[in-house]
């Protein structure tokens, strides 16, 4: 919406936008109470519309309270558009139909499933077409402000999950790049892999249903108004800033980087509707340090190439990812244990996150880490985010795998901040010592080969291992196995 101007939105950025003409300001949101208040509020300050674009959106707490606000919002008269992922989401079609009957609300699947009563042989009978799938991430208000990252909607993005926390990333943005993720959701709105949920399902709840159903909706966001995890929301660090007008955005150039929709029916290795090769010339200029945090990292034989002439001209690169231990997709691990000793002879760092990074205490949760790092019982890393020379970042639902870069479609933002970029680069790497494995290649012995080894600190002592700590002999065995299968392309 360009006549956006005159919301409350609008009136709030105009004067940052006059002290910043032509930039754009990014505010981190690395902590996941952050993450999930940044969205209630621009879901509880949209007057014009709410654009809405997700993977993955849980029945679960999180979930159904971000729901409520949308649908407080069109009550309030907010045009609410809802584009979700059909395969990533499997949404229940009378959930979503009750929603899209809100006569401001819409609800769109992207490349849904056509046998809606039998997804599963559904998805086997047409995988050449839904194996390919949005997983674009992006919530904007009024045309005005945007959030975009890596965090799907589900309690383990957002720290109301006890026994597992997604470390992540997201930005708030506001400026002249919240026009272009609004371009990006119209274009994805408008494709023809977006089908309205009311053509694929010719049922229609009654008056009684959907009063029901809403009652229901509101029932449970105030029964969590009293919860621990509420009470966790209303202490977070953006409420504090909120509440005290202490906000500050970094300020700088920036950039929306997406993939056309039209990606998911062109071959894996036609580019020309990629954001991969925008972001390659951001890349190759780099020209001292590369940070790559990836949870799925598969760099394949061209990556390691790209990687390998990148140290060849200097370039320090560093790579964050989960282990073994760690990770919630063991194939992609698969996938990526075969590249890790040549990128290591190429002198590539590789850190591989631990799964009982601990989360912080409360002074840091005061402090609040940007670098989306900090973990919990269960960690595992989520976020994406690229470093260039610490003078630019790139954010967004992009991991470096054959499947985001040739088969799903993807956002992210890239922002021109050294001040923002250096901060992110600074705290990953500080988060490195107590939370990661470093990756090492020892010297061959009297009778061993040139060998990985994990190293971590624990109570101010090196420990090493020999093989993939934290794992049991039988993953181990599995992840073995399936890096033998020739599934490196879906991963």
């Amino acid at each position: 919406m360009k006549d956006s101007a005159d919301t409350r939105l609008g009136r709030a950025m105009a004067p940052l936008s006059a002290a910043h003409p032509g930039q754009s300001g990014a505010y981190p949101l690395a902590r996941g109470a952050d993450a999930f208040v940044a969205r209630l509020v621009l879901a509880e300050g949209a007057e014009r519309s709410l654009d809405v674009q997700y993977y993955i959106w849980r029945n679960d707490t999180t979930g159904r309270i971000l729901l409520d606000h949308l649908v407080r919002a069109a009550d309030r008269g907010v045009r609410v558009r809802l584009l979700i992922d059909d395969l990533g989401t499997a949404a229940d079609d009378t959930h979503l139909l009750l929603i899209d009957q809100h006569p401001n609300i819409q609800v769109r699947l992207f490349n849904p499933i056509a046998a809606r009563r039998a997804r599963m042989l559904g998805t086997v009978a047409e995988f050449g077409r839904v194996n390919r799938r949005m997983h674009n991430k992006s919530l904007t208000a009024d045309a005005q402000a945007t959030i975009v990252g890596g965090r799907n909607i589900a309690d383990e993005y957002f720290e109301a999950k006890s026994d597992l926390d997604f470390a992540d990333l997201d930005v708030l943005a506001v400026g002249p790049v919240v026009q272009q993720v609004s371009d990006s959701f119209d274009l994805y709105w408008n494709s023809p892999a977006a089908i309205p949920i009311s053509a694929l399902v010719s049922k229609r709840m009654t008056d009684v249903e959907v009063s029901r159903s809403r009652a229901a909706l509101a029932d449970y966001g105030e029964s969590q108004r009293a919860s621990t995890y509420a009470e966790a929301l209303r202490n977070s660090t953006l409420a504090k800033e909120l509440q005290a007008g202490e906000l500050t955005f970094f300020w700088g150039e920036a950039e929306a980087l997406y993939d056309d929709p039209a990606k998911i029916t062109q071959a894996p290795e036609d580019q020309t509707t990629h954001l991969l090769p925008r972001l390659g010339q951001i890349t190759n200029s780099t020209q001292s340090e590369l940070l790559i945090v990836s949870p799925y990292f598969v760099p394949g034989k061209v990556g390691v190439e790209y990687f390998q002439k990148m140290r060849a001209r200097g370039v320090h690169v560093v790579v964050l990812t989960n282990s073994l231990a760690a990770t919630d997709v063991a194939a992609v691990h698969a996938g990526y244990r075969r590249y890790r000793r040549a990128l290591l002879e190429s002198g590539v760092e590789i850190y591989e996150v631990k799964p009982t990074a601990r989360r912080p205490d409360d002074d840091a949760k005061r402090a609040g880490s940007r670098s989306g790092l900090a973990g919990s019982s269960r960690a595992s890393l989520h976020a994406k985010v690229f470093t260039f020379d610490r003078r630019a970042l790139f954010v967004g639902s992009l991991n470096l795998d054959p499947r985001s870069v040739a088969l799903n479609t993807e956002i992210g933002l890239v922002f021109a901040s050294p001040e923002l970029a250096s901060q992110v680069a600074t705290e990953a790497m500080n988060a490195v010592a107590g939370s990661t494995y470093r990756l090492e290649l020892v010297p061959p012995g009297p009778a061993t080969s040139r060998r990985i080894e994990w190293v971590e600190q624990e109570n101010g002592q090196e420990l090493r291992h020999s093989n993939e700590p934290g794992a049991s002999v039988w993953r181990r065995f599995q992840v073995w196995l399936m890096s033998l299968l020739p599934i490196e392309s879906q991963l």
